[in-house]
C-alpha cells in the first residue's frame, strides 16, 4: 500500500518567490504558474540516515574544525525539537547547520566582507534528532554582515538550517535569527515573510534554562515540518 501524502504547503503562510524588494528574488522566480504534481513514491519515502553517516562532533562547531584553539566568539548553545504539523516528534532526522562566524564572515571563496577568517571555525555541523525528536548543537554566535541588496542592508545574526525530515516531501531549508536582535524587523528577506507569526517562529528565544553558566548562552528552537495525510488501514484512520 503506498504511504500517505504529505499536507499542501499552505501558500500564504510562506514567502513568496517574487519579492523585488528582495532583489535577488527577482531573477530566480518563476515566470509560468506552478504545476500542482502529485507525490510519488520516491517524495514520501526516505532518504534515510544513520549515526554511522555522521561523526560524533559534528554538532560542536566549536570543535569540529578547530586546530590552535577555540574560535573566537561567543559561546551558544542551540537545541529543540522537530516536529509535524500532526504533533508528532521526528526523529532521526539529519539537521545540517552552516553559518557566518563570529565578525559576520563565512568561509567561503566568494565571500569578501572585511571581516577576518577565523582559523578555526569552520561554520558548518550536523547531527540526528533522538527518537523523540530533540537535537542540540553547540557552536559561536554569528555575526551581522552588509549585503549588496540596497546601499546599506545588513543582514541580522542568522544561523541557516536544512531538515530532511522522514522524506524528500518535508525537506525544509530555513534561517532561525536571534531574539532581540534590531536587523531583523529591517532585513528584506525577513519582510518578504507575509505573516508575521510565520517570523516569530523563526526567531529563537534566550533559554537560560539550557545554559552552561560560565560558558555558554543557549537559544532554542523547535522546528514544525509537514504532516502526513491520515489513511485508512483495516478500517481504521492511521497517520494523526
Amino acid at each position: 500500500m503506498k504511504p500517505a501524502e504529505y499536507h499542501q504547503r499552505d501558500r500564504l503562510w510562506q514567502p513568496p518567490q517574487l519579492t523585488p524588494n528582495y532583489k535577488t528574488s527577482v531573477p530566480r522566480s518563476p515566470r509560468q504558474a506552478l504545476l500542482s504534481i502529485e507525490q510519488s513514491m520516491s517524495e514520501i519515502t526516505g532518504p534515510v540516515f544513520g549515526h554511522g553517516d555522521i561523526d560524533p562532533i559534528d554538532n560542536d562547531l566549536i570543535r569540529n574544525y578547530a586546530k590552535t584553539g577555540d574560535p573566537i566568539g561567543e559561546r551558544i548553545i542551540v537545541h529543540g525539537r522537530v516536529l509535524d504539523e500532526n504533533n508528532r516528534p521526528v526523529p532521526n532526522t539529519l539537521i545540517e547547520i552552516w553559518q557566518a562566524n563570529a565578525g559576520g564572515r563565512y568561509r567561503h571563496r566568494k565571500d569578501t566582507y572585511l571581516a577576518p577568517i577565523d582559523p578555526d571555525f569552520g561554520g558548518c555541523g550536523r547531527t540526528l534528532t533522538d527518537a523523540n525528536g530533540f537535537y542540540f548543537f553547540r557552536t559561536v554566535k554569528p555575526g551581522a554582515y552588509p549585503w549588496r541588496n540596497w546601499v546599506n542592508n545588513w543582514r541580522p545574526a542568522h544561523i541557516h538550517v536544512s531538515v530532511f525530515g522522514a522524506s524528500f516531501s518535508q525537506r525544509l531549508i530555513t534561517q532561525m535569527y536571534f531574539e532581540g536582535d534590531p536587523l531583523i524587523a529591517k532585513c528584506p528577506i525577513v519582510n518578504s515573510i507575509p505573516d508575521p507569526r510565520a517570523v516569530q517562529q523563526l526567531i529563537a528565544p534566550l533559554d537560560l534554562n539550557a545554559a552552561i553558566p560560565l560558558d555558554s548562552l543557549a537559544y532554542k528552537f523547535d522546528i514544525t515540518l509537514r504532516g502526513r495525510r491520515s489513511t485508512l488501514f483495516e478500517n481504521r484512520l492511521e497517520g494523526n
